[in-house]
């Protein structure tokens, strides 16, 4: 126990008042009606100044290894967006497939789902669907099927990397899970749910997706080339982005940690991007590049790991763990399935990200009763695949899917609630099973 002692202010015991802030802070961040890193550093604070835990204890709680692999790929990603290559690539996967509308779909979808693998999502989304606006209005197509499959892609992308996804970012860095094993163990199933996405896409909006002649030759008439706004910038970024996934991979026999790895990446490419530059245009630049980074998300991420500090130090986490324990009867294969389902429903209604803080130390705690530490691999992987493609279930589920409908909105296309459900909550369902049958078969 990290509490200064089992009873805390108003004679309360730690574990009730922990509780007690945790559900207050989450029902809060559910409710939309206050910023979440506000309200994250709020129950933190109250952490502290009722007791349940010290600040050296709090600041215990904090997984720097996962901040530092957040900030280092947002920076190096955001650099990179300057020198145009996403758009690039984006109009150049238009063009392969003769702007025809459909196969504009399928390979925008395949596009953000393979570099949502490498970089951040919300990143991947930022960059895409602005182009993906201008080409659907060319076509004069309706953009909401092409936006709400991009959603999609990307928190299925992101699912088959370590670096992909925020859930598996913390589940990584907690676990000390390596690069190698994230790819070995989801990629394939995440190959084949991207597919099998695309393609009920495909069939459900295919009669709808019509355009002219020459809305197509509009489209064929855009030059690629004109994207990219600084070749220097293009060779140096692809260069640090290709030497940090090498790393990534080799992280393991190199001793080195994700956050350690993204961070030297992104110094080294601030410093190509500024050594030539005068002192002032320096400070222009570097400040430009770190408002970028998403420090909202980073802030919350930092209050979060404090609140759950404090249910796993109070006992409230191995409580909870046991009572899980209890209703499985202790048996592995429902511990597993119990949680591929119940993360991919609750992920659907709730932000992923502090479902998923909640869980690690829970299923941490379950090492005993299965044999150690190794044992429990395959309940990472469940939690992984039903943290991240369930929150394609709803709007609210993930960060990608309200960014997208932020930038929907400002282009004068709203994305409604009950609309979004209605077309992807039987698609995460579908990708669910899926993984259902992937995991039953490979480790159960």
């Amino acid at each position: 126990m990290e509490t200064h002692s089992s009873q805390v202010i108003f004679g309360w015991s730690a574990a009730a008042l922990a509780t007690v802030i945790f559900i207050a802070v989450y029902a809060l961040v559910i409710a939309e009606k206050l910023n979440r890193a506000i309200l994250a550093l709020l129950g933190a604070g109250a952490l502290i100044l009722c007791g349940v835990l010290t600040q050296e204890a709090a600041l215990r709680g904090v997984d720097f290894n996962t901040i530092g692999l957040l900030l280092g790929m947002m920076l190096i990603v955001n650099i990179t967006g300057r020198s145009g290559v996403f758009q690039y690539i984006a109009i150049w996967s238009a063009k392969k497939v003769n702007a025809q509308p459909l196969g504009v779909l399928i390979m925008l979808s395949l596009v953000t789902a393979t570099l949502s693998a490498f970089l951040d999502n919300v990143t991947t989304v930022l960059l895409i669907v602005p182009v993906t606006l201008l080409i659907t209005e060319e076509l004069k197509v309706e953009p909401y099927p092409f936006l709400i499959s991009e959603v999609l892609s990307s928190n299925i992308g992101g699912t088959a990397t370590l670096i992909g996804d925020p859930p598996n970012i913390m589940i990584g860095s907690a676990v000390g899970i390596p690069f190698n094993a994230f790819v070995n163990n989801l990629t394939p199933v995440i190959i084949v749910v991207e597919f099998a996405t695309v393609l009920a896409f495909a069939l459900v909006w295919k009669k709808s997706l019509v355009t002219t002649e020459e809305a197509r030759r509009r489209v064929m008439e855009f030059n690629e080339a004109e994207a990219i706004k600084d070749h220097r910038l293009l060779k140096q970024s692809l260069s640090v982005i290709g030497v940090v996934i090498v790393s990534f991979i080799l992280a393991h026999s190199l001793h080195l940690e994700p956050a350690t790895i993204a961070m030297f990446g992104a110094a080294v490419l601030l410093f190509l991007d500024n050594y030539r530059e005068d002192a002032d245009h320096q400070t222009k630049k570097v400040h430009g590049a770190f408002a970028e980074a998403e420090w909202v998300t980073l802030i919350f991420f930092i209050g979060l790991f404090i609140l759950v500090h404090g249910l796993e130090s109070s006992g409230v986490i191995r409580w909870m763990a046991e009572k899980l324990m209890a209703a499985t009867g202790g048996d592995f294969k429902i511990t597993a399935i119990a949680i591929l389902w119940s993360s991919a429903i609750l992920s659907a209604f709730i932000d992923n990200i502090p479902f998923v803080a909640t869980m690690i130390p829970m299923i941490k705690s379950m090492a005993p009763a299965f044999g150690g530490a190794d044992a429990l691999m395959p309940l990472w992987w469940a939690l992984s695949l039903g943290a991240c493609l369930g929150g394609n279930g709803t709007l609210i589920g993930a960060s990608a899917n309200l960014v997208v409908a932020g930038i929907a909105d400002r282009a004068g296309h709203p994305i409604r609630f009950m609309r979004y459900m209605k077309s992807c909550f039987l698609m995460m369902i579908m990708s669910i099973i899926i993984s259902h049958i992937y995991l039953y078969f490979r480790y159960l």
